[in-house]
């Protein structure tokens, strides 16, 4: 039923704004300009613009926010997760993509349509409820819609993923849908606030955001892990491996920079700790020297753990992760050097040679030993990137780091201070076996005002699977691309 035309009322036409014209404009002229609704067109702006069916507005919001109407009417626009009944009564657990809230219908308090309607929705389906909002601390979230009316976008088909075991396989297949699932939910959530905790930190810190191509002429960690591509005029060029060569220039410009964006690795790993794309965050700081980047790494990984426990709490909940185990994430971290690692490693039955750079077991081994990250640095120059500085008291080894998540997490971060010298690094390049003409723009950096610079990358996927407490990076980023996976 709509309202008699002479009691519908005039509303502001930029309550309209984005609704299609049809819906929206009145029979003259003067209808147009006033916003004045068309009768047939009610249900469509019920759902788009929050008018009930006398045509008065009602305080669209969202799940994350509801608290804030206790006591009053309100819409919700979202998806069925699941419902359950009650004799008289339906349950309709409804995510709008903040979070979840318990549409609760009761039979003698909506239009029997409305009521029967329950019956039809099947999980998925899209839908607008509007209700009453009630303060219930049983409920998820702490609050329930006691609703009034429902108009349903779409009924969904039979939804693939059912509360049943489903395997890695399967849910990887459907992961454009496994995205909704609440596991999933919350650690794309989480990610999000690391992100968004990592630009705050760097932008307080006076860093700029620095964009690095995707394209790159030349390789950055060497040659063995390149995606090649076709370019122009018979040239080749390759996908990013790091932002850092670039952040360099960056540097060089601003003072102080940072990178954030995929970067790519052509490494043949079924591990779990492996991606062929991933999400790389790159701070790059000139007359910075290696001290320097080991405050400020472990200031910034402190900083994105304590955001995600003030801001994120509820994602942690639904994760399972224990809370104290992130409480303890305070600087100043545990600093060892890499002999005092072998030691460590042969301490615990590993006989690791010198000069080999740690890998999976290693790392493991490491961060189990320790309640925080544990930073290790000078490892030998010879396992290490050509763009690395040598130490000066010790030339076998280089001023770098790594940052080891605890409970066997391993590396987050790896980080060094850079060769500012034009001529030693002329020299890693040829030891590198590194071509030169595509470095030229490189060593440039050393022959126009060169000075200390330093900088690392933190891999946002593990560092997320740490804070989250997942043992895959696959379930870290929205879209996995893995050795054996590039669908969907």
């Amino acid at each position: 039923m709509g309202v008699p035309p002479g009691n519908r009322p005039t509303v502001p036409r930029d309550w309209f704004q984005g609704v299609p014209e049809r819906y929206v404009a009145g029979a003259d002229t003067r209808g147009r300009q006033e916003g004045r609704p068309y009768p047939r067109s009610q249900q469509v702006i019920h759902e788009i613009s929050g008018l009930d069916r006398r045509g008065f507005m009602v305080q669209t919001t969202t799940v994350d926010t509801i608290g804030q109407f206790v006591d009053q009417t309100v819409m919700i626009r979202g998806w069925l997760y699941s419902k359950r009944s009650s004799g008289k009564v339906r349950f309709l657990l409804i995510r709008d993509g903040t979070g979840t809230i318990q549409a609760v219908v009761v039979k003698n308090e909506v239009s029997p349509a409305t009521f029967a309607l329950t019956d039809t929705l099947t999980q998925e389906s899209s839908l607008v409820v509007s209700g009453n909002v009630h303060a219930d601390a049983r409920s998820p979230g702490g609050y329930e819609l006691q609703v009034s009316e429902i108009t349903v976008v779409q009924v969904a088909e039979d939804y693939p993923i059912t509360p049943k075991e489903h395997g890695p396989a399967f849910l990887l297949d459907h992961r454009h849908l496994w995205l909704r699932s609440a596991k999933q939910h919350a650690i794309l959530r989480i990610r999000s606030q690391v992100i968004e905790a990592a630009r705050e930190f760097l932008n307080r810190e006076g860093f700029i955001l620095f964009d690095a191509p995707i394209l790159t002429p030349a390789a950055c960690e060497g040659t063995t892990t390149l995606f090649e591509t076709d370019y122009f005029y018979n040239e080749k060029a390759y996908l990013s491996q790091s932002g850092q060569l670039y952040a360099e220039a960056g540097a060089m410009a601003f003072g102080k920079v940072y990178t954030l964006g995929p970067t790519f690795r052509a490494e043949k790993s079924k591990t779990r700790r492996h991606l062929t794309e991933f999400w790389m965050l790159e701070p790059e700081a000139a007359f910075a020297e290696l001290e320097d980047i080991l405050s400020l790494a472990e200031q910034l990984v402190s900083h994105l753990v304590h955001s995600v426990l003030t801001h994120k709490s509820e994602e942690l909940k639904i994760l399972g992760r224990e809370r104290s185990k992130l409480e303890s994430v305070l600087s100043p971290f545990p600093r060892i050097r890499y002999d005092d690692a072998l030691d460590l490693l042969r301490q615990n039955g590993i006989d690791h040679e010198w000069g080999e750079d740690f890998g999976t077991a290693e790392d493991t081994l490491i961060s189990e030993l320790f309640d925080r990250p544990v930073m290790i640095t000078h490892y030998p120059l010879q396992t290490k990137a050509f763009y690395m500085k040598s130490d000066s008291d010790k030339p076998e080894l280089a001023l770098c780091v790594d940052v080891l998540a605890p409970e066997g997490y391993g590396e987050i971060i790896g980080g060094s201070q850079r060769e500012d010298d034009y001529n030693k690094l002329v020299e890693r390049l040829t030891q590198h076996d590194l071509p030169r003409e595509p470095f030229e723009w490189y060593l440039d950096l050393r022959r126009y005002g060169s000075v200390p610079h330093s900088g690392f990358g933190l891999g946002i996927e593990r560092t997320v699977a740490w804070i989250c407490g997942i043992r895959h990076l696959r379930e870290a980023i929205p879209f996995p691309r893995m050795l054996q996976r590039i669908y969907p």
